[in-house]
């Protein structure tokens, strides 16, 4: 009977602690969680497709999309990052096409590749942590 008054406040909570997160961090932090958050919904879609959860996967799917074209897709200064920031607008185009592909032929291994695509750019984000807060000093 309270379980789902648990998750509600869980989920409350995950809300207010993603918010706070997001309103304090820099912009290297933000892209960094953006990161996260695709990740977090291509494992969940995997999960979901598992389960046979069709609607769950398509939701997931859904919401990795939206953070990886609304999110780091837009936040590319093309101006500035020139023919890398091209390849890597086209590279979120070809990870949005995949998640689709997956959702409509329910196949894990684009789930996997697109995981592995986005694991692989957020270790690089992170790893130039250090040159960001230099430069920026």
């Amino acid at each position: 009977m309270f379980g789902g008054f648990q998750q509600n406040r869980a989920a409350a909570y995950a809300k207010v602690s993603v918010e706070t997160g997001v309103n304090t961090a820099d912009p290297h932090k933000l892209i960094l969680m953006l990161f996260d958050g695709a990740l977090l919904q291509v494992r969940t879609a995997g999960f979901a497709m598992q389960n046979k959860d069709i609607p769950g996967k398509g939701m997931a799917i859904s919401k990795a999309i939206e953070i990886i074209i609304n999110g780091l897709k837009v936040s590319l200064d093309m101006n500035a990052g020139g023919e890398l920031a091209e390849r890597l607008a086209a590279l979120y185009d070809y990870m949005s096409e995949r998640l689709l592909y997956a959702n409509l032929h329910n196949s894990q291994p684009a789930l996997d590749e697109v995981s592995g695509l986005l694991a692989s750019l957020r270790e690089a984000w992170a790893g130039i942590a250090g040159q960001v807060k230099t430069a920026a000093a």
